[in-house]
C-alpha cells in the first residue's frame, strides 16, 4: 500500500501495472463499509485487469480501511469522496481513466463524472441501479444499526447485515451512517460517458439497472445472474462483461 494526502486525509491506495508493461488505467472505488481489498483484491479484480493488460488502481475511501478517519459529518459527502478519487488520478499523473465503482462506490463514481468529466473515460456502476436516484430502500434501520452501542440490540435483518459488515471491516460507523446522498434524474442524464450498469438479479438493494441506464444518453444494463448485492462483485460473468466493455470503449 502507498499513501497520499488530500483534503486532510491520508488515503491508502494500491497501483499495479500489468506484467506486459504500461496499461490503460482502471480506477476502482469500493462500496459502503468495504475497502480496496474486500471489493477488488480478494474477488480477483486486480488479477483480472492485470491479466487483460490494464493498470489496476484502487484506494480506501476516507473513513474506510487503512485511510484516515474523521468524525465530522460534512467530511463524508459523495462530492468530497469523489474529489479524493480525482485527486488520486492527479497524484499518479493520470489524465483520464476508466472508473468503476461498486454500490456506494458507484455513487461516488457518478459524482466524479459530474465534477471531473475530463478525467472519466468510461463508467461501470456495479451493484447500484435506479437506487442511485430513488435510494436503497429503507435506510433508517441501517443507520440506526450502525449507530447502536450494542449490535445485538438490532433486530432489522438488513440493519444487522450492514452493521456486521461495518464491524468486520473496522469502518467508521458514525460516518457511514451519514454518507448517503441521491442524484436527480437530471443529474444522471448529464453523465455522457459510455456506462455499464451491472446489478445482480437477486440484489434487493441496488434497484433496476435497466431503469438507471434508460435515464442516461450512453448507458447499457447488464444483469448478473443469480447474484445478490454481496456476491455480485466477484462474479465471473460480470468481470467478462467489463472486459468486453473496455474493449468496446478504449481510452
Amino acid at each position: 500500500m502507498q499513501f497520499f494526502i488530500h483534503d486532510g486525509f491520508d488515503l491508502a491506495f494500491l497501483d499495479r501495472q500489468p506484467e506486459s508493461g504500461e496499461g490503460d488505467p482502471v480506477l476502482m472505488i469500493h462500496g459502503f463499509a468495504s475497502s480496496h481489498y474486500v471489493n477488488w483484491v480478494s474477488p480477483g479484480w486486480f488479477k483480472t485487469l492485470n491479466d487483460a493488460g490494464y493498470r489496476a488502481i484502487a484506494f480506501d475511501n476516507r473513513g474506510h480501511g487503512s485511510s484516515s478517519k474523521s468524525y465530522e459529518e460534512a467530511d463524508y459527502t459523495p462530492v468530497k469522496m469523489a474529489s479524493d478519487a480525482a485527486a488520486l488520478l492527479g497524484h499518479l499523473g493520470i489524465e483520464r481513466a476508466h472508473v468503476m465503482g461498486y454500490s456506494m462506490g458507484a455513487r461516488i463514481a457518478a459524482f466524479m463524472a459530474l465534477s471531473d468529466p475530463d478525467k472519466v473515460a468510461t463508467l461501470v456502476f456495479g451493484g447500484l441501479g435506479i437506487g442511485m436516484v430513488d435510494g436503497v430502500g429503507d435506510w433508517d434501520p441501517i443507520a440506526a444499526a450502525l449507530l447502536a452501542d450494542d449490535p445485538a440490540a438490532t433486530s432489522h435483518p438488513r440493519g444487522r447485515s450492514f452493521r456486521a459488515f461495518a464491524d468486520q471491516t473496522r469502518s467508521d460507523r458514525r460516518a457511514l451512517a451519514k454518507s448517503r446522498e441521491l442524484l436527480s434524474e437530471q443529474d444522471i442524464a448529464r453523465i455522457a460517458q459510455p456506462t455499464l450498469v451491472a446489478v445482480g438479479t437477486t440484489d434487493d438493494i441496488g434497484g433496476s439497472p435497466d431503469e438507471l441506464a434508460a435515464l442516461m444518453p450512453n448507458a447499457r444494463a447488464f444483469h448478473i445472474e443469480g447474484r445478490d448485492h454481496m456476491l455480485a462483485v466477484g462474479d465471473k460473468t460480470f468481470k467478462q462483461r467489463v472486459l468486453e466493455f473496455y474493449a468496446e470503449n478504449p481510452l
